[in-house]
């Protein structure tokens, strides 16, 4: 059964974890590529320090004004509400708006997704309401089709499920190039909880254990 949007509007830690055994289902060229959620890292903006909507100096509203209007056009489709959208935005201390990191923004189901040192891309899935900077970074799939790519990290899975920044802010809930299914479900005892991979800018926040992998699974980047 595909994931409805209630499942990403609850809290960003909570729907980390949930992900792990949950199928990504990609639509391409007549064929399904379709990989299990083995591994996970929550990002829980602006207070996260790790978080690509962290401002270490306070950002001129004026300024986030601007790149949210000059943008619109990318995004305006997804709000619901677009005085609350802003509004909420603007309230948030030490947030950070880019052109990048706009559909970060989104609500819970959405895809953020970016290119990394300009070779591969990351895939994050927003997290909770509308206006407030969460997701979910993709790390790891375990390969349910046969392919060439194996996607046991977070550049590869975009290989493998052909994704690029077209999925910038796609929905998930509501499109039918990728979507997101039931798969398997895991008891605490199951995951492990651990520290997030390459974020040793991130201070203090480097140590939260905000990375979830499936205990004793082989397609996991790293243990």
């Amino acid at each position: 059964m595909k994931l409805d949007r209630n499942f990403f509007l609850r809290p960003t830690l909570k729907v980390a974890q949930e992900l792990l055994g949950k199928l990504i289902i990609r639509k391409y060229k007549n064929k399904l590529l379709i990989g299990k959620i083995v591994e996970t890292e929550a990002y829980i903006g602006p207070k996260d320090k790790a978080s690509h909507a962290y401002a270490k100096r306070e950002q001129p509203k004026k300024e986030k004004l601007k790149i949210i209007h000059q943008n619109w056009h990318r995004i305006e489709k997804y709000v619901e509400n677009k005085e609350k959208f802003i509004k909420r935005i603007l309230k948030l201390k030490n947030a950070k708006v880019t052109k990048r990191n706009l559909a970060e923004y989104l609500k819970g189901g959405h895809i953020y997704i970016y290119l990394v040192y300009g070779n591969y891309y990351q895939l994050n899935i927003t997290t909770y309401k509308e206006g407030y900077p969460e997701c979910v970074l993709i790390r790891s799939l375990e390969p349910i089709t046969t392919d060439n790519i194996i996607p046991n990290g977070p550049g590869k899975l975009c290989q493998y499920l052909k994704l690029d920044s077209s999925f910038w802010g796609y929905d998930l809930v509501d499109g039918d190039k990728i979507w997101l299914e039931n798969g398997e479900s895991y008891n605490s005892s199951d995951i492990i909880k651990t520290t997030r991979i390459g974020i040793d800018y991130a201070e203090e926040d480097a140590f939260l254990p905000w990375r979830f992998y499936i205990k004793n699974n082989k397609w996991v980047s790293k243990k």
